[in-house]
This record gives structure tokens, sequence and C-alpha cells, in this order.
């Protein structure tokens, strides 16, 4: 896996998230908090990881439909997958630490 954030489409969503684990940060360029997010995934999440889950980024302006499958309401949202299962979503700005424990646990589980 990766080491560093992915960027998915409507054309390679489905196929990203269903197998394994993924944190899935839906956006957009005009997001203040969202500006925010990305350092954090890029400097703490993604590290802490080691290639143990994808860590991605999907423009909701790009990709409205699945901003609408997944019912986000407010920006970032932050959705953890575990072979194609929401297993947990945040809403708004959040800490590095809280994701990764909640990645861990994913893992775990």
């Amino acid at each position: 896996m990766s080491g560093q954030l992915i960027d998915l489409t409507t054309d390679t969503f489905d196929a990203t998230v269903g197998s394994g684990v993924t944190l899935v940060d839906f956006w957009a360029p005009w997001c203040g908090p969202c500006k925010m997010q990305t350092p954090i995934l890029e400097q703490q999440v993604v590290p802490a990881l080691g290639g143990r889950a994808k860590i991605c980024k999907v423009n909701v302006d790009d990709a409205k439909e699945l901003a609408v499958r997944y019912g986000v309401k407010g920006i970032p949202a932050l959705f953890i997958f575990k072979d194609g299962q929401v297993v947990q979503q945040f809403v708004g700005l959040q800490r590095g630490d809280a994701l990764v424990s909640a990645l861990e646990a994913a893992l775990g589980a």
C-alpha cells in the first residue's frame, strides 16, 4: 500500500475501499478546515500507519454522487471503511492521534 494520500474519483472509489481498511476524507478546496486536515493526514496519520491502511481523499465538488451516497452534509467528513463497509465516521477537523487510534482499532477488529 502507498505511503501517501490517494485521490479517489467515482471510478476508483469502490475498488479502493472494497478491501482492507481505508480512511476516506471527503473535502473541498474552498473549505478552510479541510485545508487544515490534509497536513494532519500527511504528517501524522500516513506515517503512523506504515502502509497498513489506505488514506484517501474525495473532492466532493468533483464526486457529488459519492457525497450523496454516504450522506455527507458537512466537511471535512472522514469515513473509515473495512472491506467496503463503513465502520466509523467523523465530521469536522480531527486530531491525528484520534484517527490513528480509530484506524488501529479497525485493523485489529
